[in-house]
């Protein structure tokens, strides 16, 4: 079973102002002359992780690792302000156009694929190939399922510490209550309101309790972004039309994909993968047995690692073809 790249630091880090007073951080990493992959986050809100370059042999990538709008080093922190998908597509854009990348390859998980698949149907002939985990389609049936009582049923224990915050009256409703809770004024119960939530999704992320993937979730200044713009995210349909993704899925035609998602994703439901591939044939899944939803669990990471070698061997492939 494969498992993470050696750990790596930057070469390079930059700072790039992309407007509405946002700067978001970049970095690169592995061969300044590889194959360019950006790797794009979830949450929305997360931030880029210890991890997430490991992904790549250094030796034949050049990884590309940024902070979304108001996520992890980005400032200002947790902002809101014009922070909606469009906005995120464009930036990506505005980033590879300062890097000088011509095409690249996507790699993103969770919200990660959702904003790289908008990404890819807005811009395909700027994409290489895409790797993505965790399908999220981001449709009001996947936001009910997991913040209106779906998940509810497996994690019942979980559930009931997410409910803490709100109030009975509000429960019909939770991402709004959540969402009122986030932007009020109140800082203690912003901060409360924002555990309870980051860590509703860490306690489900895995198939086993991980302790390590809690503690993660649950520490202030990622629970706070995180929290914060998943509700505005959601409680704005994040931001798409109506079954867009999968709508939309025709003009990915030609883009080689791999698309893996655990089994026991109690996150974003296994259905959100099977119903893209039927859209995207062009896409391997890939569904892994004995994993959740975290990048982190082990035939997760051995799928995506054999992911993007694969992805090397194809696409130097197709090169030797055109050469």
């Amino acid at each position: 079973m494969l498992t993470y790249f050696p750990e790596i630091k930057p070469y390079e880090r930059h700072q790039v102002p992309v407007g509405d007073g946002h700067q978001l951080y970049v970095d690169e990493s592995g061969n300044p002359d590889g194959i360019p992959v950006l790797f794009v986050h979830g949450g929305p809100g997360a931030g880029c992780g210890r991890y997430d370059r490991r992904y790549f042999d250094p030796e034949c990538y050049r990884i590309i690792l940024f902070d979304q709008r108001g996520a992890g080093r980005s400032t200002p922190h947790a902002s809101l302000e014009g922070n909606n998908t469009q906005a995120l597509v464009d930036d990506m854009e505005e980033i590879r156009r300062f890097l000088g990348v011509e095409k690249w390859v996507l790699f993103g998980g969770s919200w990660g694929s959702t904003l790289s698949l908008v990404y890819a149907e807005t811009h395909p002939e700027r994409v290489l190939g895409l790797i993505l985990r965790g399908i999220f389609l981001c449709r009001p049936k996947d936001l009910a399922w997991f913040y209106q009582g779906g998940a509810a049923h497996v994690f019942p224990d979980y559930w009931k510490d997410f409910l803490q915050p709100i109030a009975e009256a509000d429960r019909g409703e939770l991402i709004s209550a959540y969402y009122r809770l986030l932007t009020g004024d109140n800082d203690l119960l912003k901060m409360g309101a924002a555990k309870a939530w980051s860590i509703w999704e860490g306690r489900c992320a895995t198939l086993r309790p991980n302790h390590e993937v809690v503690e993660s979730f649950s520490k202030p200044h990622r629970a706070l972004a995180l929290a914060c713009i998943e509700a505005h995210y959601f409680v704005n349909q994040a931001f798409l039309e109506p079954d867009q993704i999968v709508r939309n899925a025709h003009r990915l035609s030609g883009i080689p994909g791999v698309i893996v998602h655990g089994r026991y994703d109690m996150v974003c439901p296994l259905d959100n993968a099977f119903e893209l591939q039927q859209a995207w044939p062009d896409a391997e899944l890939q569904i892994i047995r004995e994993s959740g939803h975290s990048a982190s669990e082990p035939g997760t990471v051995d799928a995506l690692v054999r992911a993007t070698e694969d992805m090397v061997r194809r696409l130097r492939h197709e090169e030797d073809n055109l050469a």
